[in-house]
């Protein structure tokens, strides 16, 4: 999908750009003997952004990769039993068009490091900064994702991203992940350069065969904790903080520490995620994703808060037949809309409350044809600023931040000129409302490193236009004493209502027992 031609309700798609302001033809230099399918997968993107016509997949000769990690790679597959082709070995005459191979590129990509075209503009995809697909598989068999930067022949970086391996199975599928934002970064640097200075980074090992052998004691190890675990309990299985706080509250301290948390009580067989507290005339709720776990399908639900927390049941209050979570509230125009995630309905729908908080209504689609996750709105000179995390090219969910404006809540919503704005694992994805506090905007984010939702930060957005945009990450909040568990991902505040969100454990055999109990009485 192209980010900057969304689709939008009430606008026409923004145009690509003139065929002056892109090259005309370009040319992926790649060692023959490790050419395999996500590298056919990256051109086949190209071509479909309308990048450039790849003329030719030119032969470089890097070194090749170590054997133990072709082995890996070999069994990598067939242990996660991947579907697509992407880790498949490919020839060289997979890719065609003999009859145009000898037409000269404009723009050479390298992903060999051997790249040396006269006249040509050579742009080198870098991991870590080093131009070896084998130092991409040394990050990853070290359990992260590498730094990935696209750098002209000078050594000038022109575009720069950390991908998520969040929802990646195996080795095979991070790398194509990763290759997808590969794709993303490759098409920022030949449309829309941003000059910057590369980031220190320190080289790592190639795929070393003790770093394989490590690998598959850790993988092997987890997948077999993974199953046992995932046979007793349900997984995932996320829990709702709540307290109340009178003075400064997490952003302003940036620390979990103070008030207990509570946690919302759940029925095990459902969890409760993505808190949002509202306070309407008095009143006070919380809106969450309200999961069944057997149906692995999502619905937003709603419970009121009295002075010493909920009050009466946890009630459904919007369904569709696609999973929706993440229920931002805002209030405009005299009227309570939200906005829930409805990715898998590749969608952006607003819903007005009529009456709140129990019955929504569809008011319009603001956004279509794009899988955005977690959309987030503030008021900010003058306009309306959207952030979602965009899906781009089949990589990860959490990685790749876009901003869309509009003069008013339902719209025209305008893609942002420099969509995406970030591609970052640790601090792209929304975590909860953008806070407004002594004339800076703050943004709860995701760091999403160590997987979905394992972390959450806290950045300072320096610039907010439609020319730029900055932000600075101030923090990062971790699961610990204050809120035990394995992840963290959202937090929101309503008045003196604070509410946050984290793993939990849901064990099947208690619910089973539970039930047969019930059955007998």
């Amino acid at each position: 999908m192209d980010l900057l031609v969304a689709e939008t309700a009430a606008a026409k798609p923004a145009a690509p750009p003139a065929p002056a302001d892109r090259p005309r033809t370009v040319a992926l230099r790649v060692d023959p003997a490790q050419l395999r399918g996500w590298h056919l997968d990256l051109v086949r993107r190209l071509e479909s952004e309308r990048i450039g016509r790849v003329v030719a997949v030119q032969a470089g000769m890097g070194r090749p990769l170590p054997s133990s990690v072709e082995l890996l790679l070999g069994f990598d597959r067939m242990m996660n039993r991947h579907k697509s082709a992407s880790g498949d070995r490919i020839p060289l005459s997979a890719f065609g068009r003999p009859d145009e191979a000898s037409e000269k590129p404009e723009v050479v990509l390298d992903l060999s490091g051997t790249a040396d075209e006269d006249g040509a503009k050579i742009l080198r995809v870098l991991f870590d900064g080093v131009a070896d697909e084998a130092a991409l598989i040394g990050a990853l068999l070290e359990g992260r994702a590498p730094l990935v930067t696209v750098a002209d022949e000078s050594g000038l970086v022109l575009a720069s991203g950390l991908p998520s391996t969040e929802n990646a199975e195996g080795l095979c599928g991070a790398i194509e992940i990763v290759y997808a934002r590969v794709g993303t970064l490759i098409e920022a640097a030949l449309r829309r350069p941003r000059p910057q200075r590369a980031s220190a980074v320190t080289p790592r090992h190639r795929g070393s065969a003790a770093q394989v052998a490590a690998y598959l004691r850790k993988t092997l190890a987890f997948a077999a904790v993974r199953r046992l675990y995932r046979l007793c309990c349900h997984a995932p299985h996320w829990r709702v903080g709540w307290r109340f706080a009178e003075g400064p509250g997490l952003i302003e301290r940036q620390t979990l520490e103070g008030s207990a948390w509570n946690v919302l009580p759940d029925p095990g067989d459902h969890f409760y995620a993505d808190p949002f507290p509202f306070v309407w005339r008095g009143r006070r709720f919380v809106f969450v994703e309200d999961l069944d776990h057997r149906t692995q399908k999502g619905i937003i639900s709603a419970v009121e808060f009295g002075p010493q927390g909920p009050v009466g049941p946890m009630t459904p209050v919007l369904e569709e037949p696609w999973h929706l979570s993440y229920p931002f509230l805002i209030e405009d125009d005299g009227a309570i809309w939200m906005i829930p995630e409805s990715s898998a309905n590749r969608r952006v729908s607003l819903y007005r409350a009529d009456p709140f908080p129990q019955r929504w209504v569809k008011e319009a689609d603001l956004l279509t044809g794009i899988e955005a996750s977690d959309a987030t709105i503030v008021r900010h000179g003058g306009r309306y600023w959207m952030f979602a995390a965009v899906r781009d090219g089949g990589g990860a969910y959490s990685d790749v931040l876009c901003l869309f404006s509009a003069p008013r809540l339902v719209g025209p919503w305008t893609p942002h000129p420099l969509n995406p704005v970030l591609v970052d694992a640790q601090s792209a994805r929304p975590a909860g409302n953008v806070v407004s506090l002594g004339g800076r905007l703050w943004r709860p984010v995701q760091d999403c490193r160590g997987g979905y939702g394992s972390a959450l930060g806290i950045a300072e957005i320096t610039r907010l236009d439609e020319e730029g945009f900055e932000q600075s990450l101030r923090a990062i909040l971790r699961p610990g004493a204050q809120w035990p568990g394995r992840r963290f991902h959202t937090l929101n505040r309503a008045g003196s209502l604070e509410c946050i969100d984290g793993s939990g454990h849901s064990p099947k055999l208690k619910l089973a027992a539970r039930t047969l109990h019930a059955v007998r009485r």
